[in-house]
């Protein structure tokens, strides 16, 4: 690594890490701000505002705005080298602007795997404690209050329940049905089914079921109570607020699974949620290199229209992403396409300005 790189490298961490920190810091006075009145009102323990909160949204922050730290870092730090005309020695001395790049990209490369390392398995442990203290002292308390509650919870099965009680874990006009190639093989009725925490199993009460043999052979069976285990718990019913978010890769990939098991709804925000854990890093090095081909020129307009310019950009790309992930949430855009969509328009921008700057 020559000295030009450990230069570039030294002046591109310190001024993202400064960045991270003095955006952080704002977010996080913003934030007390909005909750003082909540953690008042429920005596909400300092300690646990600390080290279960602060301590878990600081992190989660610093990976959130990474990306675009990266970018309005690399264009203020840039901005100034040009300013200096140290870009134009650096090009002066037979430096191909290519050439000039591998800093940047060795730099955002590094941002982009502790990044990913970050969102994959630490930030989502970290969720779950944050988001828990979030539920009892800032949320207000959460009660299921669905009905007519439609499940799949096998190839083949599917329950049904006309209410469910949360305080008691009991469904009540339980139904379960399994279906094969449209015919009705097996149905099940019962008055109530109640989850038994010790032994980890529902236990159905008053039932009644009908077995389909054939054409004209059914069977008619009953009983009092009986114990059975289903692909259904009771964090089902629990409160899905920022769900996505507690769950490492591992996780989340167990959880998508299971919910296309069922033919659930509601998968999108998961899928989303995957496929971006794997497209934010590639956000990063993109618009770093876009950030160093923006503000590698001397501009007449001085340093601030460079920044302003960078900011700009980083609104757009902010718009783009959020507008692609609510379609795709909404499931009217591919998942996939839709969190990869803003690299790719964004890489497609950096190789046309590419061209555009003077070597």
């Amino acid at each position: 690594m020559k000295i030009l790189d450990k230069y570039i490298l030294k002046k591109f961490f310190s001024t993202y890490f400064f960045a991270v920190l003095i955006i952080v810091a704002i977010i996080v006075v913003i934030d007390y701000t909005e909750k003082v009145d909540d953690f008042i009102n429920k005596k909400a323990p300092t300690h646990a505002i600390i080290f279960d909160y602060y301590l878990n949204l600081i992190p989660y922050w610093a990976n959130y705005i990474s990306p675009l730290m990266a970018f309005i870092a690399t264009v203020f730090f840039t901005a100034n080298l040009a300013a200096r005309t140290e870009i134009i020695a650096i090009l002066s001395t037979g430096v191909s602007f290519l050439r000039l790049m591998v800093p940047y990209v060795i730099g955002s490369t590094l941002v982009a795997l502790l990044t990913f390392y970050m969102v994959g398995w630490v930030i989502p442990n970290s969720n779950k404690t944050r988001i828990a203290f979030e539920r009892k002292y800032v949320k207000d308390a959460y009660r299921y209050g669905g009905r007519d509650i439609h499940i799949k919870i096998a190839p083949e099965i599917y329950a049904y329940m006309e209410s469910y009680e949360e305080s008691s874990k009991t469904g009540y006009r339980f139904t379960l049905e399994k279906i094969v190639k449209n015919r009705l093989k097996m149905k099940l009725l019962a008055d109530r089914i109640t989850w038994d925490s010790t032994r980890k199993k529902w236990t159905i009460f008053d039932y009644r079921v009908r077995t389909i043999e054939g054409d004209a052979k059914e069977q008619l069976s009953y009983g009092m109570k009986t114990d059975t285990t289903l692909n259904l718990l009771p964090k089902d019913f629990d409160s899905k607020y920022q769900l996505h978010e507690t769950f490492t890769i591992d996780e989340l990939n167990q959880y998508i699974n299971n919910l296309r098991t069922r033919g659930a709804d509601g998968i999108e925000v998961f899928l989303v949620e995957r496929y971006a854990r794997y497209a934010n890093p590639f956000a990063i090095i993109i618009l770093t290199c876009i950030g160093l081909i923006v503000s590698a020129r001397k501009s007449r307009g001085g340093v601030g229209f460079q920044i302003a310019l960078g900011f700009m950009l980083a609104f757009i790309y902010i718009m783009f992403f959020m507008m692609s992930k609510g379609i795709a949430e909404s499931g009217n855009l591919n998942p996939l396409l839709a969190v990869w969509l803003p690299n790719i328009v964004f890489g497609g921008v950096g190789v046309l300005l590419y061209f555009t700057v003077p070597r």
